[in-house]
């Protein structure tokens, strides 16, 4: 059984998305059953709303830290589910961007589906090769102030996303007075969905602590797989969305 169908077979895809069942997909492997993995996009409009945007870097470019498999899976597969199910949940309805629909999203019960498309949209951009080290700039400054240094900021953070209970994310998020914070939300919740978290918080970079994420080379140990989170972040994207949207009370659009 290949890498991908391991995780196929633990994992499966988000329930909602009108793809072909688990045993169905392991049944006629999963090379074979890409084509009708990708051929059921949402057919209830020619142009779906939503698309998978490309990785921004090759399936193995943040080896080790990060398999090439798992990163196919769950770019590839996982992602476009989310997105599969949120054209469904869209069809019919006016045009809206992904950003948009966020703060409403736990009451339109669009939470999973949409918050699983933004943030895995973040989650692929703040993670490049030849990344990790240390914020600078304004940002450095601001995780600074609220935590004293980067290193106890690490801790912090690593704890958090350590004891999310089950399936969720870890975040590095942006106050209305500019200030930053860690918070975590369940499942595929968010900071910008109201409910979620404290009013008013804009998510910069987070980690998706659920297993898929990185059963294949880390398994049950989690801890693991966050210390190795660590040398693929892309501060300066980071740094980015803090100037260019966070401190402006500007979500990061996707």
């Amino acid at each position: 059984m290949g890498a991908e169908d391991v995780l196929l077979e633990r994992f499966g895809l988000p329930a909602e998305a009108p793809l072909i069942k688990r045993r169905q997909a392991m049944h006629i492997g999963l090379l074979a059953a890409a084509p009708l993995l990708s051929a059921i996009e949402p057919a209830l409009a020619e142009d779906p709303m939503f698309t998978l945007p490309p990785l921004p870097y090759a399936y193995d470019a943040l080896e080790p830290h990060i398999d090439a498999a798992t990163m196919k899976f769950h770019h590839d597969f996982h992602h476009q589910a989310y997105i599969n199910n949120l054209n469904k949940a869209m069809a019919g309805k006016a045009a809206a961007s992904l950003d948009s629909l966020m703060p409403g999203a736990k009451a339109a019960k669009l939470n999973n589906a949409g918050g699983g498309h933004y943030n895995h949209c973040m989650f692929w951009t703040i993670m490049g090769p030849g990344a990790g080290g240390a914020p600078g700039g304004v940002l450095a400054d601001k995780i600074k102030d609220a935590y004293g240094s980067f290193d106890d900021f690490k801790t912090a953070f690593a704890t958090a996303a350590a004891g999310v209970f089950g399936s969720g994310w870890a975040w590095l998020a942006v106050k209305e007075d500019g200030s930053v914070t860690i918070v975590t939300t369940p499942n595929q919740d968010n900071p910008l969905m109201e409910g979620a978290t404290e009013a008013g918080l804009i998510p910069i970079m987070g980690i998706d602590v659920w297993e898929h994420a990185y059963y294949l080379k880390y398994q049950n140990r989690r801890p693991e797989y966050i210390t190795a989170f660590w040398n693929v972040i892309n501060w300066s994207k980071v740094g980015e969305y803090y100037s260019a949207y966070a401190s402006k009370g500007q979500p990061v659009p996707f």
